[in-house]
């Protein structure tokens, strides 16, 4: 898995084209204020141990969370860090299950829409915290 966090003042995003025809149908934008955007690709090899990606991804994300003060999270699939891509169900299904877990543990966690390229607004501090890159 690569994980690409980024703390932002503001992210926003709208749907510009359906790339997966298997996930459902969107039109909303969204905006997020003072949150952690997860830009994650998960790859082949992490479908071997789903519960075990599924860990380290909340535990990474409740650090850096923690790291920039905030408790919103914000799950974006981003597959340009990687060669290696999982199975697009897979990542909705992990994204889903993390979705669930931050959730529970009182973090406002969302995803952006699956399956599509948006136009993207990202408004992020310079500060060192607010870019944190993680492979495992």
């Amino acid at each position: 898995m690569k994980l690409l966090m980024i703390y932002c003042d503001q992210f926003g995003y709208r749907p510009v084209s359906k790339t997966l025809e298997d996930f459902p149908e969107v039109s909303e934008n969204g905006t997020y204020e003072n949150a952690l955007v997860a830009f994650i690709q998960t790859e082949e090899a992490d479908q071997e141990n789903e519960k075990n990606t599924e860990t380290k991804m909340v535990k990474n994300l409740k650090w850096a969370a923690k790291k920039n003060n905030t408790q919103q999270v914000v799950l974006h699939s981003f597959a340009h860090l990687s060669e290696s891509k999982a199975d697009p169900h897979f990542t909705k299904n992990l994204f889903d299950l993390v979705e669930a877990r931050m959730n529970n543990a009182d973090y406002e966690c969302s995803q952006t829409p699956f399956g599509y390229f948006l136009d993207i607004d990202v408004k992020a501090p310079g500060i060192s915290q607010a870019r944190i890159f993680k492979s495992f």
